[in-house]
């Protein structure tokens, strides 16, 4: 293993509070207004207006995945201060540079607000890239990781991702690197131990795990 590439949200990003806080504005308005956290933690999944849907309890109707998605990020921007990094995440990132490793980012967040927040913790220099979304919202990780190992120059069974979705791991799968996931986010251990990649609880048993 040469490189990690790390998700952000719900992994080096301790966003879940505010992620919950901010999914539950999302659904203002229509049949699920008041949903729990607990009940939007279960349902998560990618593409996220699966999730939405399954939520509600029907399909999505024209305009209101967007809608929704727009009612998400404005939440979401307004509680972003709350949100800290993840209890670890320094010393892990630490960990990997002392280890002679390389590292970066790949996240479905917004890039600028993914770069933003990254300059704003003042941990740019950790990373190689770091890529956020640009483009259409909700969708998985996978061509985005084609994408992002490609930039990198590094061959895929060099690269160990490590998440906090069952995304990440299929993800990880499509390209042909390893995977290990970190129960801090949105889902839950069940659906992480699903796909077959290892589960931990902090940041360093995951580089433990990726033989760091």
């Amino acid at each position: 293993m040469r490189h990690i590439v790390w998700d952000w949200n719900g992994t080096l990003f301790d966003d879940l509070d505010i992620v919950l806080g901010a999914s539950a504005a999302a659904f203002l308005g229509t049949e699920a207004e008041g949903i729990s956290g607990h009940e939007i933690r279960a349902a998560y999944t990618r593409p996220i207006w699966v999730a939405y849907e399954k939520l509600l309890g029907r399909p999505l109707r024209e305009g209101e995945w967007e809608r929704m998605d727009e009612a998400f990020h404005v939440s979401y921007e307004q509680l972003l201060p709350a949100a800290p990094l993840t209890a670890d995440a320094l010393t892990a990132l630490d960990h990997v540079t002392g280890a002679g490793r390389s590292q970066s980012i790949l996240s479905m967040a917004r890039h600028d607000q993914l770069t933003g927040l990254v300059e704003g913790f003042g941990i740019t220099r950790y990373f190689t890239r770091v890529d956020g979304l640009v483009g259409a919202p909700g969708g998985g990780k996978a061509e985005h990781l084609v994408r992002h190992a490609a930039a990198l120059g590094i061959a895929p069974a060099d690269l160990t991702v490590i998440g906090d979705a069952a995304d990440d791991a299929l993800a990880a799968a499509h390209i042909g690197a390893q995977a290990v996931l970190y129960t801090g986010g949105m889902q839950r251990r069940t659906e992480l131990e699903s796909t077959g990649a290892p589960v931990v609880d902090t940041l360093l048993t995951a580089l433990t795990l990726a033989g760091l």
